[in-house]
């Protein structure tokens, strides 16, 4: 099926943006990295490390500091952004681990194929389709029978011990005379798949490469392409290479590693910039899965980290790169206007292409196309609601929100029943220290009923039942 010129498109959704013609369908590479903090780029504040490749990317592109992803955990995280809609209604509301656990918190055991992938929406237009690192949506630890990553719209893959099919597993190093440790969760033993052996601070750099290999061969066909480079970098366990080990403290590895990162994805982002074709008519859009580990990143100015949903947990450091493609003057610009989330990238991502979703995608997300291309400082329409992983009712003795939603400058935070509600303007607080529910009661009213209405019309898990061990 042919799609509607983007222009039409756009004119429909009441939006302008510059159209491209049949033969610049632009390129698209979505690098998604893994427990990295919002503040961890240097150029979102982070005066510990220099990530020098990621920044010349913001300096040349775009940075969104209202971005969120749409779970503070990495499979629910991954489902929303391949999908365009909220990852539990696929019942995947914590990380995929064995089937035991897995069926102990009411979740899925992977993602069902049948979720409306924007890979596949992309691929059915005759882009070219690759998955490069971290998978998590299926085919982790004892779960050997879940879809091959293929099986999702991708023409080729390589992924770690969270995915199947040909996957990358890591040797970890300490440099201290030790032999290396195998790091496999069982995917070793799952078979399907060529299994590839690297150390834990190369892996980052194969699926780079990979990624580069996939991106020749589209070029050379004159195919446009749509590439997930997914490190699993940042996350632990952290052994960067020896010179950047620092005093190996966590803080230190972790850096290490931030580092190590940036300087692999430093070679896909040259290889890029470096070929004028690829240049004008790529897209590279840049964020993390979810805020960072306890002890290892920094989530800047906000309250929180990974599996919370305070800011810290679920904001995301963004940026957006296509010389060709955003708007001239944009280039090098902040962009603090903008709320949106990650499932709003898969509408978003196809209204650039020009390519039209089927009617049944009934995406969560919308297309705000003009935003990411820096055209717009629109945001997303109405609430983003969260749910807390079921697993992770308290941290540190501390209980946690269970819900939580976002909508213009307000943002709720409560308990399953609308109990222990938190309200904060984050125009005015955005480190979520001052609880004004008091001084609003028509607003927590308000909120309170829209995301106990969302809750429940959710698919449930065993949040509400889990028992800590």
């Amino acid at each position: 099926m042919r799609a509607l010129p983007l222009s039409c498109f756009l004119l429909l959704l009441g939006l302008f943006v510059t159209p491209l013609s049949a033969a610049e369908r632009p390129n698209i590479i979505l690098v998604f990295i893994d427990d990295m903090g919002w503040g961890d780029f240097s150029c979102f504040g982070n005066e510990a490390a220099t990530t020098e490749n990621c920044d010349r990317m913001a300096a040349e592109g775009i940075r969104f500091t209202q971005f969120y992803v749409n779970s503070p955990i990495c499979s629910p995280s991954r489902t929303a952004i391949s999908t365009g809609q909220y990852p539990q209604r696929w019942k995947i509301s914590s990380y995929l681990a064995h089937r035991e656990l897995n069926e102990k918190r009411g979740m899925a055991q992977w993602l069902d194929p049948s979720a409306p992938m924007l890979a596949r929406m992309l691929h059915n237009a005759g882009y070219a389709t690759g998955h490069f690192g971290k998978w998590h949506m299926g085919g982790q630890r004892d779960v050997g029978e879940a879809p091959l990553i293929t099986e999702y719209g991708f023409d080729d893959s390589l992924t770690n011990f969270e995915g199947l099919g040909d996957r990358v597993l890591a040797e970890l190093d300490a440099y201290d005379g030790k032999k290396p440790k195998l790091w496999t969760l069982g995917s070793d033993k799952l078979g399907r798949g060529e299994i590839f052996w690297e150390k834990r601070s190369l892996v980052t750099q194969r699926f780079v490469d990979g990624a580069i290999d996939f991106i020749k061969e589209a070029s050379a066909k004159d195919q446009p392409f749509y590439v997930n480079v997914w490190p699993d970098d940042v996350h632990s366990p952290f052994f960067p290479p020896k010179e950047r080990r620092g005093d190996a403290s966590k803080r230190q590895l972790y850096l290490g590693v931030l580092e190590t990162m940036d300087e692999q994805l430093g070679t896909l982002f040259d290889f890029v910039r470096n070929d004028e074709k690829l240049k004008n008519n790529t897209l590279i859009v840049m964020c993390s899965d979810n805020g960072p580990e306890l002890g290892a990143g920094t989530a800047g100015p906000f309250r929180g980290h990974k599996t919370t949903l305070y800011e810290g947990g679920i904001r995301s450091p963004l940026v957006v790169w296509g010389p060709g493609l955003i708007a001239s003057d944009k280039a090098g610009t902040t962009n603090e206007q903008s709320v949106f989330a990650a499932y709003d990238l898969v509408p978003s991502l196809l209204a650039v292409a020009g390519v039209d979703a089927p009617p049944e995608a009934n995406f969560d997300g919308q297309a705000l196309p003009g935003v990411i291309l820096g055209q717009s400082t629109e945001s997303h329409t109405g609430p983003i609601c969260f749910r807390r992983p079921p697993d992770r009712p308290e941290i540190q003795n501390k209980q946690l929100p269970d819900l939580a939603v976002r909508e213009g400058k307000w943002k709720l935070l409560c308990s399953y029943d609308g109990s222990d509600v938190q309200l904060y303007n984050l125009d005015k607080n955005k480190g979520e220290r001052k609880n004004v529910a008091e001084a609003h009661p028509a607003i927590v009213e308000r909120l309170k009923k829209t995301i106990l209405a969302w809750h429940h019309e959710m698919p449930a898990d065993n949040g509400a039942d889990w028992e800590p061990k």
